[in-house]
């Protein structure tokens, strides 16, 4: 594979054979998780109590497949084929869907938010030791843009029926055990993604207790979401 800037060069970063495999990987891992998105919110607009609700997920699901086009477009500049960077990581994502399936419009509503809003902050996390381009991509495919409306129609729930409040509680808690051991499990399997942690040439690394510091951030980032809703980290 091959990673070439406008100008014909190989920046310093993809010289390193592992990082560019690495970012391969990233990207690919990105890409599958949006598709991901995208039919389980699809599935969940099934479940929309109203119109409203059923177009406004249904907008959101349009809007994460949106993102997929650019990270492939990218994978296939740095040489490589975006389905194949995709499919190591389908089993994973696939089985952690298939571990937090939402029972009902809530559940759905708060793993969509609090779910997917801690698998973005560690990418965005990861992101930090990109190169600038790579990083750029990332970030701006990690956009969210319905908290709003998710934040509203779950606190509306809760002033509802205030019993819901602990059951989500309890869910949200779940999502995140689950995501952090989803998490685990691809960077486990995925050498040149722990690789990428470790840092370069040209890039700065993560110790031990940099990386204990990331998970209290990514802790911490999840209570506030879990607040924004009304509910118990």
């Amino acid at each position: 594979m091959a990673a070439l800037s406008s100008g014909g060069e190989v920046p310093v970063a993809f010289q390193d054979p592992d990082y560019l495999a690495a970012v391969v990987d990233l990207l690919g891992v990105i890409s599958y998780g949006e598709i991901s998105a995208f039919e389980r919110l699809a599935e969940d607009a099934k479940l929309a109590p109203t119109l409203e609700d059923k177009v406004e997920l249904a907008t959101m699901a349009s809007l994460e497949l949106g993102k997929v086009q650019a990270l492939h477009e990218r994978v296939r500049e740095l040489g490589a084929d975006p389905f194949g960077a995709m499919s190591p990581f389908r089993a994973a994502i696939d089985q952690f869907h298939a571990h937090t399936a939402p029972s009902d419009w809530l559940e759905g509503l708060v793993k969509a938010f609090v779910g997917d809003g801690l698998a973005n902050d560690f990418y965005r996390e990861i992101a930090a030791y990109l190169d600038p381009a790579t990083r750029d991509l990332v970030v701006a495919s990690l956009e969210e843009g319905h908290s709003a409306f998710i934040v509203g129609r779950v606190r509306a729930a809760i002033e509802a029926d205030p019993r819901s409040g602990g059951r989500l509680a309890l869910w949200g808690r779940r999502l995140m055990g689950e995501a952090l051991t989803q998490a685990q499990r691809v960077a486990a399997e995925r050498d040149a993604l722990t690789a990428l942690l470790a840092g370069g040439v040209d890039r700065p690394g993560l110790d031990l207790a940099a990386i204990a510091r990331m998970f209290t951030r990514l802790t911490e980032r999840h209570a506030a979401r879990m607040a924004e809703l009304g509910l118990d980290s």
